[in-house]
């Protein structure tokens, strides 16, 4: 059964400048292996993070370092959760959770699916 659904759009050119202004912030909202990656790919895992809360009801106090975006050996991607996001996961019976992602044309998209 489907118990939330997410979706973000950034605009990656906005995510950067956010970024160049404010050096803490990345640390902040991306684990060390996130900020390794190209800012196309920062901006599609604050994307999806940001679905991911949508998806748990936006509930306050969860952590954006409480969950990681990973790719499995074939790409896939998914994630990696723990603490405050964990917490809200295990509240709600969510068995599986299903990630897209994109990033073209200056924009990065997510759809998160979350089944219990």
């Amino acid at each position: 059964m489907i118990v939330g659904i997410g979706t973000d759009l950034v605009v990656i050119e906005r995510f950067k400048r956010m970024l160049d202004e404010r050096p803490k912030l990345g640390e902040r909202l991306l684990t060390d292996g996130e900020r390794r990656l190209s800012v196309e790919s920062q901006a599609a895992r604050f994307a999806a993070k940001e679905a991911l809360a949508k998806a748990l009801g936006s509930p306050g106090g969860m952590r954006w370092l409480d969950c990681e975006v990973v790719r499995s050996d074939d790409g896939m991607p998914s994630f990696v959760t723990s603490g405050s996001v964990a917490a809200r996961i295990e509240a709600l019976g969510i068995t599986r959770i299903h990630l897209s992602i994109s990033h073209d044309g200056g924009y990065a998209t997510t759809m998160v699916v979350c089944e219990a």
